[in-house]
């Protein structure tokens, strides 16, 4: 009897020919345990091995197959020890260069052996060479032209350390022909969702691609037959979120209705009114407090559209109804502001704000822990300190997480777990100041409702985007002397493209010393990820009360920070940054009534690329389109966040290439779940290897 998947699903490889118990374990490695999973270990990249390049056409840079009689093997002892291997054949010679090899090796090629070997050729001392090509011994059975050139492209296999590309493609020979049998794979999709491919005909197609097969579009992953792999597999991931907000919403939460009492306290203490879109949204999120399943809702917004008072709006019913709010934050200055501005919120309103963050220790944090144990202390804000195991909640009904790509689902998890203790799930509330285009959203936050705050509060004033090379530096100093002089403040943001915090404080220092030397009358600070959390805490501090002039950091204050009596910032080397990462910061400016500017202090010379990216910022002020030309220019990985993209990881799908199967594979994925069962637990088996737990993440 088949399985839901097929009877492939089921065989094991050691069932495969010539696979033992020690191949079984390096396949196993790649997650390949079945004849399936070999099969659906899918190459990326292909070569042609087709035909071989006589010696006297070989051209530097090019990757090609070639043969030739050994000549000579010898050991050079030059600045590197390198086996040096010449061949010839009737156009010309060939050296091959090996630095990591056996006095075994060296004796292998005796003068008068016909070798083959594919590699990548490079000009040498003595004509062209290929340095550790793959190498085949010709017997006199091979050795004729035509033995061993391949009929198709040859699939590139990602590998394990002691497993060879040759051998992963015997094996898939192998597999393949299996695909013939009745009841070998499952097909999920119809015919007619897929171009007409069925899914034996586009594994076999993609492991072994015709010679005359269109290689642009085929490297490209735009072939029919990757793109019929690559929306089983979308569809495959959005069932895994589907199924993951289902498993969610299995659990109890505590349903809060909001008397409005504590809500109207709140907004009558507020010196604004709630724009248009903070309204929309707090109806949302507040219908979605009211149910007994937890609230998993991520609230995007323009910089500065106003989400922290929305989520302080949030935790007003679920206080009210007696339970506790988390709210954290992926830094400690952003940590510190939530807590001063929720302290400034609820204070008066009786409801003390407590706080957990990594400076916090000795009895203060033992006192800390006993409070929110106890259930004394109902509104908690903090950093990644909420997650350890030591904080135990009393009755944890809301947990608000700010700037949600800085975390990753174990974090969320985390958290979670937390409420689960006293026997229900929190309500989930997910902010995120960097826009996410919606593609990019059905992906990662599939398993989220969606809310979008739109427009910006009264009083916002646009910022003005200033391109400069560093050679106008001294131009800039002496404007921001005079900005300084109208009773204004600067950031001055140092950026490096290593992600070392060292290497971006000696930037700061750097740049902070020219600050003091350029401008001795001007109080300059610094502050950056190496500073003690203290220091940086007292250094903001002094910052917004106004007793520092110019504030060189890092991009430690990327996230938010409020002065609005700062109007200029500075970013040097912008280009080395990603554009949404350059929209968060530009966004700490622009808060106060003063006219805000942002200049960007590029280095010279600016690639074509770079000039683009930075002329995208200076023309829009709208997060959500500098997003979508960010993740066209640099791939959802650079956008989202490793954190993010490591549980999104495809075999065959592209998000940005294959955007336009994203809608329909939702459709599909909702369909099965509803209807089809067992051909959805095919799916989920085939592609996704996630992981049990979160799915109560």
């Amino acid at each position: 009897m088949t399985s839901a998947s097929g009877f492939l699903h089921s065989l094991p490889m050691r069932q495969l020919r010539g696979v033992g118990p020690a191949l079984a374990e390096k396949l196993a490695k790649l997650g390949i345990n079945t004849v399936e999973d070999l099969l659906f270990l899918l190459p990326r990249q292909y070569e042609d091995r087709s035909q071989i390049t006589p010696f006297g056409a070989l051209i530097p840079g090019m990757t090609t197959l070639a043969e030739g009689e050994v000549k000579l093997a010898d050991i050079a002892l030059g600045r590197r020890r390198a086996l040096l291997v010449r061949l010839r054949d009737h156009t010309g010679g060939l050296t091959l260069r090996f630095y990591h090899f056996r006095q075994s090796q060296k004796e292998s090629y005796r003068p008068g052996l016909r070798v083959r070997v594919f590699g990548e050729v490079r000009l040498g001392p003595l004509g062209p060479e290929m340095v550790h090509p793959e190498v085949e011994f010709l017997s006199e059975e091979t050795a004729s032209p035509e033995s061993g050139l391949t009929a198709t492209l040859t699939p590139i296999y990602p590998l394990v350390d002691g497993l060879t590309q040759r051998r992963l493609r015997e094996l898939m020979a192998r597999a393949l022909p299996l695909l013939d049998q009745t009841d070998a794979l499952v097909d999920v999709l119809p015919a007619r969702s897929s171009g007409g491919w069925t899914l034996a005909d586009a594994l076999r197609y993609v492991h072994a691609p015709p010679l005359d097969s269109d290689r642009r579009r085929l490297l490209a992953g735009e072939h029919p037959a990757q793109q019929r792999l690559a929306f089983e597999e979308l569809v495959a991931h959005q069932l895994s979120l589907l199924q993951r907000r289902q498993r969610q919403r299995q659990w109890p939460a505590p349903a809060c209705t909001d008397s409005a009492q504590l809500s109207e306290q709140f907004l009558h203490q507020l010196p604004f009114q709630l724009t248009h879109g903070q309204q929309t949204v707090l109806h949302e999120i507040r219908h979605d407090l009211q149910q007994p399943t937890p609230m998993l809702r991520l609230v995007q917004g323009d910089v500065g559209s106003g989400k922290t008072v929305v989520a302080a709006l949030a935790a007003c019913p679920v206080l009210a109804a007696g339970y506790q709010v988390a709210i954290m934050a992926p830094t400690e200055i952003l940590a510190e502001q939530h807590r001063q501005r929720f302290q400034s919120w609820f204070e008066p309103l009786g409801i003390p704000v407590g706080w957990l963050a990594g400076k916090v220790t000795g009895k203060a944090r033992q006192t800390q822990l006993n409070s929110i144990a106890s259930g004394e202390c109902r509104l908690v804000t903090g950093t990644h300190a909420l997650f350890q195991d030591s904080v135990q909640f009393a009755r944890l009904g809301l947990v608000i997480i700010d700037e949600q790509h800085r975390f990753g689902v174990e974090q969320r998890l985390a958290l979670t777990r937390r409420g689960l203790a006293s026997g229900f799930a929190p309500h989930q509330l997910i902010m995120t100041a960097t826009p996410i285009p919606r593609t990019l959203a059905m992906s990662a936050y599939g398993d989220l409702d969606t809310s979008v705050i739109q427009g910006l509060p009264p009083g916002r004033q646009p910022i003005q985007t200033v391109v400069l090379p560093a050679t106008r530096r001294d131009d800039l100093i002496t404007r921001i002397a005079h900005h300084v002089a109208s009773g204004q403040q600067v950031y001055w943001v140092c950026t490096l493209i290593e992600d070392n915090e060292q290497i971006q404080a000696q930037a700061a220092e750097v740049a902070a010393d020219l600050l003091r030397e350029s401008l001795p009358h001007l109080a300059i600070g610094l502050i950056h990820g190496q500073l003690k959390a203290a220091d940086k805490a007292a250094i903001m501090a002094a910052f917004a009360s106004g007793q520092i002039a110019v504030l060189v950091a890092t991009t430690v204050i990327e996230v938010g920070v409020d002065v609005p009596n700062a109007s200029l910032m500075v970013i040097e080397n912008p280009e080395r940054l990603g554009l949404s990462q350059l929209h968060q910061l530009r966004g700490r400016v622009g808060r106060g009534s003063a006219a805000s500017f942002c200049v960007l202090l590029y280095q010279t010379p600016l690639s074509g690329l770079g000039r683009e990216r930075l002329q995208i910022l200076r023309d829009s002020q709208d997060g959500f389109v500098i997003a979508e030309k960010d993740l066209s220019l640099r791939g959802p990985g650079e956008v989202l966040g490793t954190r993010q993209t490591g549980d999104i990881s495809f075999r065959m799908a592209d998000l940005l290439r294959d955007q336009h199967l994203l809608e329909p594979a939702r459709v599909l994925a909702e369909h099965l779940m509803r209807d089809n069962a067992r051909l959805e637990q095919a799916l989920l088996q085939r592609w996704v290897a996630e992981k049990d737990h979160y799915a109560t993440v």
